[in-house]
């Protein structure tokens, strides 16, 4: 009833229900504008359907022409007609760009992006100088194309034609988040494009990229397979605006989308170590084709990590280059959605879509979302409207499969062509500004050409700068080569009693805390860990050695067995307590996260990390070892690869809980066999050790070495309890890992020699002390198993 009293006294007010209508009219503009926004540079309509966008489907007809009305204040302007708000509304949601923003709850934001878009029709107002510039940068990213395509016919090489715009947007990128105090930018794309991003973004050296098509060979400090040039990485400092801003382009594998989580934790890194986390100096940049970003499932993962504690990395840069087809497939035989970014409103993003022949709208597309990442530390995605001129690769004939497309394409003049015509038609610029800006860039190339052909540049892999400069490559001998890092005994002991204190604020639950005080009393009386506290005690000496540890995975905090406890929880809600914080220092620290239920993104984001971050012991644990399946694409891609195709040393450990426990066949193997084969030429550790000592060591040694190679180690399920699966506090402090383990009988008294591995042991030895056979069998425990110790082995014999 309060509700119809107060809609009826508006109704009495003349002019006031007219303004309910207009508001609403506003509403529909910003929410469904971008249906009929002009976005497909080859003029075909993005949506088929009815908008209702008229004025006279809200009852506004009959309004009096001349009346202006104050809901228009609402745009940011003075009060106006209906025409002029139409007009207004039009220009600002309907035409080269279509913004989708009014998914997002969080209305500050909302409210941000409306006053941002309305108070200038969404349209920006370059000076000359500035219109100069993106001049400059379409002609060299056309340019660059069409002199590959006659210099270098049939080669594959991706070419960007059709998406211009999309150099411009990249360099603009870089030069506005200089201006906003940004030290870092990291990029992540596939192949489309690439080599036009490391010449005209990144400034690759042309003569270095043109060597590469003549096909020189590697550098002769490179050790490894390679890989094609558009898979390949690049980085760089480049001087923005008298600015220092250093550039990565992340290697990628065919795999599309495999970067999208690497470049995340490769951010993530650098923000924590370089920049005490702030999120604004370092930013992530992803390109995505339309086909790829919405096809391949670890886009969702990775924008599930936006907003998430220790993956977050204060927002990332989505471009997406819409070529409208993938390979040979179209946008209606590739998706249910309309967009292909429609994922992206389920992490509040907004969205803008823009034509991509219109330059300068890009241009202001980029400005807006790169601000709005700034300002709000949010994903954000520029959906750049383009075609392909060419087939999936210069190879292909698109005719065959998209023959009413291409009709169009053939027809069309290119995006330099476009903004030429713009800017004459302007009079920002002559034909003899155009013509010297064209001659200058040929002119460079046919210089840089000449040179390559003159000199061919081996093709060279930058690698192990910076804070990589104290490691080098290594090989089987020093992989299997004796490493010990002596602790002392009272460390030991003062550690112990570290992990274990209670503090007296704190109340855990009975069960729990009569856990902890039980197993403190009987490492004291025993002097021997089992394999919860071996682990605490790597991270815990680690830390006081200034590395910092990062361990994350599904439920990994209590650990998947009950076993690790990382964090002690009051049980009454009041707070918690983090044994091993009490060991950080000034530069060391250890975070342990519960990670999203995410194997491939996951791990890609650790693989990431400690790509950049090679003083922290970076772990993946799985839940359960077979759930690496999930993940397979960035073992076969990344871990097992990189140093081979990138040189790019790498410490990631991998924990895989493995072992037949009688629960069938899920849960049970983390089929080490793979990894067995994916194994070769000293690319990978595999390792199973067999004590708490054992991992002890292991983890120590992964960062202590002078080296960096991915350790893949099967862990415990049942062993975590087993009461023989202990060591004494000697094996500890005065041990080291150990490639192969001998117990049982002396080898010259023998009757049987057994090798095994891991939990294969602790059967086999129950077995032997049940049939009293100590004196007659000796167990070899294979723990490192490759590489292969094979000198070990056949020392056996002596």
């Amino acid at each position: 009833k309060e509700n119809e009293k107060k809609d009826s006294s508006l109704k009495a007010q003349p002019g006031i229900e007219d303004e309910t209508k207009i508001q609403a009219l506003i509403e529909a503009y910003r929410q469904r504008g971008h249906l009929v926004a002009k976005l497909d540079p080859l003029g075909r309509p993005h949506f088929t359907g009815s908008a209702k966008l008229d004025a006279s489907q809200f009852g506004l007809q009959k309004v009096d022409a001349k009346k202006k009305f104050q809901v228009a204040k609402t745009l940011g302007s003075q009060p106006a007609t209906v025409k002029e708000i139409t007009e207004q509304l039009q220009a600002t949601y309907c035409q080269s760009i279509g913004v989708e923003f009014m998914h997002i709850s969080d209305e500050k934001a909302r409210t941000w992006l409306e006053e941002r878009m309305e108070s200038c029709k969404n349209q920006s107002q370059f000076s000359t100088d500035e219109r100069k510039q993106f001049l400059q940068d379409t002609a060299e990213a056309t340019l660059f194309e069409d002199f590959l395509q006659k210099s270098f016919t049939g080669q594959k090489r991706f070419s960007l034609e059709g998406a211009e715009s999309f150099i411009p947007a990249m360099k603009q990128i870089v030069r506005r988040v200089s201006l906003q105090g940004a030290k870092e930018v990291v990029i992540g794309m596939a192949h489309r494009g690439r080599l036009n991003v490391l010449v005209n973004v990144m400034q690759k050296p042309l003569e270095d990229v043109f060597s590469e098509f003549f096909g020189t060979e590697f550098s002769s400090d490179f050790e490894g397979s390679g890989d094609v040039k558009y898979h390949m990485g690049f980085s760089m400092g480049v001087d923005v605006n008298g600015q220092d801003v250093h550039m990565s382009l992340g290697f990628n594998p065919s795999h599309l989308e495999a970067i999208d989580p690497v470049v995340e934790g490769m951010t993530k890194a650098k923000q924590k170590d370089r920049y005490q986390d702030n999120p604004k100096s370092v930013i992530p940049v992803l390109i995505h084709g339309d086909a790829a970003v919405i096809g391949q499932g670890v886009v969702a993962e990775t924008l599930n990590f936006s907003e998430i504690e220790g993956y977050c990395t204060g927002g990332t840069l989505h471009v997406v280059i819409n070529n409208q087809v993938g390979f040979t497939t179209l946008p209606q035989e590739s998706r249910t959605t309309l967009y292909c970014t429609d994922f992206a409103k389920a992490t509040q993003s907004p969205i803008l879509h823009v034509n991509g022949d219109d330059v300068e709208a890009v241009i202001h597309a980029i400005n807006l979302a790169t601000d709005f990442r700034q300002e709000f530390h949010r994903d954000v995605f520029v959906d750049i409207y383009s075609y392909r001129k060419y087939g999936h690769n210069e190879g292909d004939e698109p005719r065959f499969t998209q023959p009413e497309m291409y009709a169009l394409i053939g027809k069309k003049k290119n995006t330099l062509g476009v903004y030429k015509e713009r800017l004459l038609g302007l009079s920002a610029l002559n034909q003899n500004d155009i013509v010297k800006i064209e001659e200058d860039i040929q002119s460079r190339f046919e210089k840089a050409l000449s040179s390559a052909k003159e000199k061919p540049k081996n093709f060279h892999i930058e690698a192990f700068k910076k804070d990589w400069g104290n490691l080098k490559p290594a090989g089987e001998k020093e992989m299997l080569e004796a490493f010990s890092a002596p602790l002392s005994e009272k460390d030991f002991d003062d550690m112990v009693q570290t992990l274990h204190h209670i503090p007296q604020e704190l109340q855990l639950l009975p069960k729990f805390q009569r856990m902890i005080e039980g197993r403190l009393k009987k490492i004291q009386e025993t002097q021997n860990v089992d394999w919860a506290v071996a682990e605490q005690l790597a991270f815990a000496s680690l830390l006081k050695q200034n590395y910092s540890v990062r361990l994350s995975g599904q439920d990994c905090q209590r650990g998947t067995f009950s076993h690790r406890h990382y964090r002690f929880n009051d049980s009454k809600g009041n707070g918690s307590h983090v044994p091993l914080k009490t060991f950080e220092s000034e530069s060391s620290q250890i975070e342990v996260y519960n990670s999203p239920l995410s194997e491939y993104g996951v791990l890609g984001f650790d693989f990431g990390y400690a790509s950049s971050s090679p003083n922290t012991l970076t772990i993946w644990e799985a839940q359960f070892g077979d759930f690496a399946n999930g993940a397979q694409i960035m073992i076969d891609q990344f871990i097992a690869s990189s140093e081979a195709k990138w040189r790019r040393m790498n410490g990631i450990v991998m924990l895989l809980p493995h072992g037949y426990e009688g629960q069938g066949p899920e849960h049970s193997s983390a089929r080490l066999e793979r990894f067995l084969q994916l194994a070769g030429q000293d690319n990978i550790q595999v390792c199973y050790p067999t004590t708490p000592a054992q991992f002890y060591h292991l983890l120590r040694r992964q960062v202590l070495r002078p080296f960096r190679k991915p350790l893949i180690i099967m862990s415990p399920k049942s062993p975590l309890r087993m009461p023989e699966v202990i060591s004494s506090k000697d094996e500890i402090c005065n041990g080291q890992f150990e490639n192969i383990l001998v117990s049982g009988a002396a080898s010259d008294k023998a009757e049987r020699v057994i090798f095994c591995s891991g939990k294969v042991y602790w059967d086999l030895q129950k077995e032997i002390v049940e049939q009293k056979k100590e004196d007659s069998i000796s167990l070899v425990r294979v723990e490192q198993l490759y590489p292969l110790d094979l000198k070990a082995i056949q020392d056996l014999k002596k």
